[in-house]
């Protein structure tokens, strides 16, 4: 049975989840910001239209947001993610294999469909997740993966298309390849873009003509997947199952300079609760721990630090896991110093059901340590905010990130539902 992908992408997405919630800025400029209400991360086209540029500092553009009336929002991950999940639930019911690559992509198989026609099929999957979430989304439907990136762009980038391009049912594909720089090619960035044109290789058709033994003498295996998806061979393999993350970091830049250890301590903590839930929700246990801190690097004197230590045996509870952070803390902690942020990081991974035993210490698997943290995480997952947490991660948190603009959790909170004045 011949493959055919689509992959579908939410535009714009953070800014689609507030217009959402917010129908009077629909058609307007509207931009959502990074953590610490920093820089620009989500657009709408009105913004983009008006000049903003992307990761562009907010304080910067604080004359187009007076002149063009932008509404600024800051990041709203609980909306989002929640919001995310809706869309993936509604991609589901369309295909027997879904891929999520991203919190706003995901790759569809759309093998067997081909007698309700592909074209009409993407524009039935587009008008479903608007539909049941709100999400405008973009179609791409190709032979391979690489091609769906292609196919989706050019559904983004010309209305007419009505929001769905489909390579399968297109005679010239090459006429749309040679449109796109070789930038835009799903696994080519910015390196391999740069050397590439220094070989007079600027577009998708040039580099789908690109000779085998040349991609594989002067690059690498991986480039040659892409130039064979780009050809229609399907080369990069469809992963139901996301693999298991190697690394989980958790770090933040304050609200405000922290110079109290106290506030430190309780950041720390917060950070390895995040963290542990991560590993645990991935089955697994981790085996090393680092702590890093930093200062203002434009602020007074600068000091940046890390400490790391191996936990034998493994473990995935978190206030084992607090324990170590706030001693490894303790060690690269230095009075008289603001410091601007700080980090945790959980590495060595080890599949929880199968542990190496341990001599001299009980093992978290199948212990009451990890009954209680399973306990834990399902009643914060079915109560959607996270109620539970340990005194160690403190109860105030002064220390937050800066979230001055921060729309309601419409989705998760009962005492932020959306309210309709009649």
């Amino acid at each position: 049975m011949k493959k055919v992908f689509a992959l579908v992408d939410c535009n714009s997405f953070y800014v689609s989840c507030e217009r959402v919630f917010h129908p009077a800025f629909k058609n307007k400029p509207v931009v959502v910001l990074s953590n610490n209400d920093g820089c620009a991360i989500s657009r709408s086209q009105e913004a983009k239209d008006v000049g903003i540029a992307m990761g562009a500092p907010i304080f910067k553009c604080e004359q187009l947001v007076k002149q063009h009336d932008v509404k600024v929002f800051s990041a709203n991950f609980v909306l989002y993610g929640d919001m995310s999940g809706r869309v993936m639930s509604t991609l589901a019911s369309f295909t027997p294999n879904l891929e999520i690559y991203s919190i706003d992509e995901a790759f569809l198989s759309l093998e067997g469909f081909e007698n309700l026609g592909y074209l009409f099929y993407g524009r039935k999957i587009r008008s479903a997740v608007r539909e049941r979430t709100g999400i405008p989304v973009s179609v791409g439907i190709a032979p391979t993966k690489t091609l769906a990136k292609v196919a989706n762009h050019i559904a983004k980038d010309n209305p007419r298309m009505g929001g769905v391009f489909c390579f399968i049912d297109e005679k010239d594909i090459d006429q749309w390849l040679e449109k796109t720089p070789v930038r835009e090619i799903w696994g080519i960035g910015a390196e391999k873009a740069l050397f590439l044109s220094r070989h007079g290789i600027t577009n998708a058709l040039e580099l789908k003509k690109a000779p085998d033994e040349w991609i594989k003498k002067n690059l690498t295996i991986m480039t040659l997947r892409t130039v064979m998806e780009l050809r229609g061979i399907p080369s990069i393999t469809f992963e139901e199952i996301q693999p298991n993350k190697k690394a989980i970091v958790t770090s933040r830049t304050f609200g405000y300079e922290v110079s109290a250890l106290n506030e430190m301590e309780e950041a720390i903590s917060a950070y390895i609760s995040k963290a542990a839930e991560k590993v645990r929700h991935q089955g697994s246990v981790a085996g090393h721990i680092q702590v890093f801190i930093e200062t203002n690097p434009f602020k007074g004197s600068y000091y940046r630090n890390s400490a790391s230590v191996d936990i034998t045996p493994p473990t995935a509870y978190t206030p084992q896991l607090v324990e170590i952070a706030k001693r490894l803390l303790s060690r690269i902690y230095k009075e008289g110093y603001r410091y601007k942020s700080c980090g945790v990081m959980l590495t060595n991974f080890s599949d929880e059901k199968m542990v190496q035993q341990d001599l001299f210490a009980p093992v978290y698997s199948d212990s009451p340590k990890q009954r209680l943290m399973k306990v834990m995480d399902g009643y914060n997952r079915s109560a959607n905010a996270g109620q539970l947490f340990f005194a160690a991660e403190g109860a105030g948190k002064p220390w937050f990130m800066k979230q001055s603009r921060k729309s309601k959790r419409f989705t998760t909170r009962w005492d932020e539902l959306l309210e309709i004045k009649i």
